[in-house]
């Protein structure tokens, strides 16, 4: 365990230090925040509402139930289960981590940001993307491209993110599996014909 903590230090260091860069400085603290992205959910919940009406509001509330889930198992029960400082308040590391946004005073284990993201992008290219390569790879990016940020801008280890990723994804095919379920609120067929 103690050598994969090492290991999990170096290339946060690599990640935060080495691999900075006047661009991704400039970038990284905005694409990383919720806000920044509003606009795109904006657009996506109307689009289902447009084009899918009463499943298309049933599929919002799957997709909310989503994050509910993803956020609470992340945020409530592992990070006050595990309860690892982040780098950003860690006394023998935060003097050489270049922090570019405000650190916070949760936990670090698991990143809630890496598990809702990972748990949206799972759910969305499993149901209303399925059939589209090129969202698939989009929402691919943008999960993993917002999990790499946690680590860029100095608030999160790599373990930290590689973690929420992969739970979640969990919770995106778990809601995937009910969604398949139920076809009263399918707003496309899951299964191929």
């Amino acid at each position: 365990m103690t050598e994969l903590l090492e290991l999990d230090q170096t290339l946060f260091f690599l990640i935060n230090g080495e691999w900075h860069n006047a661009f991704l400085d400039m970038i990284m603290p905005y694409w990383r925040n919720k806000l920044f992205w509003s606009p795109l959910y904006v657009f996506l919940l109307f689009y289902i509402l447009l084009n899918y009406k009463l499943k298309g509001f049933y599929f919002i509330l799957l997709l909310a139930a989503v994050i509910t889930v993803a956020d609470t198992t992340s945020s409530k029960i592992i990070k006050k289960s595990v309860q690892r400082i982040r780098p950003c308040n860690d006394v023998k590391v935060k003097k050489n981590v270049q922090l570019l946004v405000r650190c916070g005073s949760g936990y670090s284990f698991t990143s809630s940001h890496a598990t809702n993201h990972f748990a949206v992008a799972t759910f969305l290219i499993f149901t209303l993307f399925r059939r589209y390569r090129w969202a698939k790879i989009a929402l691919i990016f943008w999960a993993a491209s917002i999990a790499y940020g946690q680590v860029y801008v100095g608030v999160h280890y790599p373990l930290d993110v590689l973690s929420g990723a992969f739970l979640g994804i969990i919770v995106g095919i778990l809601f995937v599996m009910i969604y398949s379920r139920f076809g009263a609120f399918k707003i496309v067929e899951f299964y191929r014909k």
